[in-house]
């Protein structure tokens, strides 16, 4: 295993083959005067909110500038933050070490350990060697804190590659002990971890960090009441429910809390504090909903992540030490609105038709499974009260054949399941249209706001963030 301080090393150096990104501001446009003043010295970091839209494509922003003003009347924030001059923007380069397509372990693996590994592994490397954390890293040089809020699983591949080393992304019973005494505040989903009575080694973690002095927290309203300086809190067995699922349950929005106050129980802990600090916020079923091919599902998540983003900003507004980057780890599926009708002019209202769902695609697709009886015509009925649209009949039954495993015809075979055909379905009245069901190779959207914002414009290596995150620390 390297040790922590050949990879501090290893980073620096690296780092300076890359400080030329600095000029690459001017990218994406409007970033000359941002570039400039990054020249002037540049004030201490206190802390870095590392803010991931888990699988967003670069078209989710576009879609969901548009959905917030359609059903909030208001824009989003990070939309803002691209017109903003004080702020860079750029894009990512997401390739794994062995893929064009990089899954999130291999993503975050790159952020938080600063080399790029084969997907599916949590910063070790293709030959098999462990790479030290960013999390552990910080800990030991400079005592800083570390927190990790997600709409995942706490031990997630994204969340774990801040803070976690293992050679399979799944083994997250072996990462739930990674964070005791590295991580300081831990919010999400993924209970189960840390039980005894789901461990496959019975061991009470939860009680193991109670011991080490976390405060465990298992509700909204438990959350909201915490006052402990370190917290573990896991609020469901496994990920958080879908925005567009809570949003319609009553039970659920009164136990599970919102990624937003998840964050803000975090950042607040960190500012009333005087060490360093690394927040990742992540909101992971964005990129659970492209799986899906739900589009609603899709939206209620990104703005969710958009109302903590505005919550960070404005957590720190006057302050001039602490750096927010906003970023995707890679894109998903590439949904976009397609042009509909004459002219296209029923594009704007048949997205205007995406509100009508009430349910999440899995949600939907689980009532569904449970239902091991039901005809095509139950199945349509079922479409129609959750999603607000009628299946043809050739629709039904292709969906129902699907569900029973029998051959359909689909060309396109990554679209040859249930989610595959309810998205192509449903797009035929929202107009969204959907590539596949996995990831893409494009560059995910970056912007930063605060000192040394300037090093995230351009072009920028995904494994290129951990250098420039332990430059800024010193």
């Amino acid at each position: 295993m390297r040790s922590d301080s050949e990879t501090v090393n290893i980073a620096r150096r690296d780092w300076l083959k890359t400080a030329g990104l600095g000029g690459a501001a001017a990218f994406l446009g409007g970033n000359h005067l941002t570039a400039q003043a990054a020249a002037a010295p540049a004030t201490k970091v206190r802390g870095i909110v590392f803010m991931v839209s888990d699988g967003m494509s670069p078209g989710v922003l576009t879609l969901a500038e548009a959905y917030s003003h359609l059903t909030r009347k208001r824009g989003t924030r990070w939309w803002e933050l691209l017109n903003d001059r004080t702020a860079s923007r750029g894009l990512m380069d997401t390739a794994s070490a062995n893929s064009m397509v990089t899954d999130s372990a291999a993503a975050s693996s790159a952020w938080g350990g600063g080399q790029r590994v084969n997907n599916g592994a949590i910063n070790v490397d293709p030959s098999g060697k462990e790479v030290t954390p960013i999390a552990a890293i910080l800990k030991k040089n400079c005592n800083a804190r570390i927190g990790l809020v997600t709409t995942a699983t706490v031990t997630h591949a994204t969340p774990a590659g801040f803070a976690a080393s293992i050679s399979s992304r799944g083994n997250e019973n072996s990462i739930a002990p990674q964070y005791l005494n590295r991580v300081d505040v831990i919010l999400g989903g993924g209970s189960g971890f840390f039980n005894p009575q789901r461990r496959p080694d019975q061991r009470d973690l939860a009680g193991d960090f109670t011991q080490a002095g976390y405060q465990i927290v298992n509700s909204r309203d438990e959350l909201l009441a915490a006052r402990g300086k370190k917290l573990l809190g896991t609020f469901t067995n496994g990920h958080l429910p879908f925005t567009l699922d809570r949003d319609h349950d009553p039970s659920l929005a009164a136990r599970i809390p919102t990624l937003t106050e998840m964050a803000k129980a975090a950042l607040s802990r960190f500012l009333a504090d005087d060490p360093p600090f690394l927040l990742q916020v992540e909101g992971a079923r964005v990129d659970h909903a492209a799986h899906l091919n739900d589009i609603a599902g899709l939206l209620g998540d990104q703005l969710a992540f958009d109302d903590a983003l505005a919550a960070m900003l404005a957590m720190i507004a006057g302050r001039d030490d602490i750096l927010i980057v906003v970023t995707s780890d890679h894109g998903n599926a590439n949904p976009g609105l397609n042009g509909m009708g004459y002219s296209y002019t029923e594009s704007t209202p048949c997205f205007a038709k995406i509100p009508r769902a009430t349910a999440s695609h899995e949600r939907i697709l689980t009532e569904w499974t449970t239902n091991k009886n039901g005809d095509a015509n139950q199945l349509a009925d079922l479409v129609k009260r959750r999603l607000g649209f009628s299946l043809k009949n050739d629709e039904s039954e292709a969906l129902l054949a699907i569900f029973r495993h029998q051959p359909i015809v689909e060309w396109n075979h990554q679209l040859e399941k249930p989610e595959g055909l309810l998205g192509q379905f449903a797009g035929n009245h929202t107009g969204i249209g959907w590539t596949g069901t996995s990831h893409t190779s494009d560059p995910t959207l970056v912007s930063a706001v605060g000192p040394h914002a300037a090093r995230f414009a351009g072009m920028v290596k995904n494994s290129e963030v951990f250098g420039h995150m332990m430059a800024i620390f010193g």
